[in-house]
């Protein structure tokens, strides 16, 4: 799952980047009214924590911005801004949640689960397809209820592949969700074809329902055997 965090004020930032990436959240970040803009035009997000009142700009018009691009990203407004106009008009807008500063992280983190349970998993943590079972929240995989070990990169590849799944994933997409805007870590692509390929194997090695499937030059589809 890959998050944006789109605030200004340092600490705060930093304290959200870090509680998030211990819950093994992608996270990258924004500052700025500009560079957060950049960042949503660029990449699709799971989840995207915004801030109004931003330099170079106000968030909600970056929440327009989202609805002109016609972009499906979970938005969480988080502001110091306890107005009931802002609140209408960033969930007439499309947020999908409104958390008044100052507010714990504990809370923030679980309205960032609720919210991607709520939209990408239809209310559920676990995702069952033929013999497989993936449990989102506490990263594991059963496949004919024995559990299977993955590293990291292989289950965020394999979640993202089963909610796609039947569907034509290229390339870049699967890059930009599993790496996000560190795509130098990928190496031309290369480590995410060996991430794949492993993850291939040890679906295939434990008699797998599933199969992540090549379509040469263009990316992946995960089907059920």
């Amino acid at each position: 799952m890959k998050i944006l965090i789109i605030e200004d004020e340092t600490d705060l930032l930093e304290v959200i980047r870090q509680s998030l990436e211990i819950e093994n959240f992608l996270v990258e970040c924004a500052s700025t009214y500009d560079s957060a803009l950049d960042k949503i035009i660029s990449f699709d997000y799971d989840c995207i924590l915004l801030d109004i009142m931003l330099p170079g700009g106000n968030g909600l018009d970056l929440l327009q911005e989202l609805k002109n691009l016609d972009k499906s990203d979970n938005v969480i407004i988080i502001s110091a801004k306890d107005s009931l106009d802002d609140k209408l008009k960033g969930l007439n807008l499309g947020a999908d949640d409104y958390l008044t500063k100052p507010f714990h992280i504990a809370e923030l983190t679980a309205r960032v689960k609720s919210v991607l349970r709520r939209k990408s998993f239809k209310g559920k943590n676990i995702i069952e397809i033929g013999n497989l079972k993936l449990d989102v929240e506490e990263r594991t995989l059963l496949i004919n209820n024995e559990p299977l070990m993955l590293n990291r990169k292989e289950f965020d590849i394999l979640t993202y592949m089963l909610v796609n799944k039947n569907r034509l994933v290229n390339k870049t997409s699967l890059a930009e969700h599993v790496w996000g805007d560190h795509m130098d870590q990928a190496d031309d692509y290369e480590f995410i074809y060996s991430q794949i390929k492993n993850l291939r194997k040890k679906l295939k090695d434990n008699q797998a329902g599933v199969e992540v499937q090549a379509v040469y030059g263009i990316g992946y589809k995960l089907v059920q055997l």
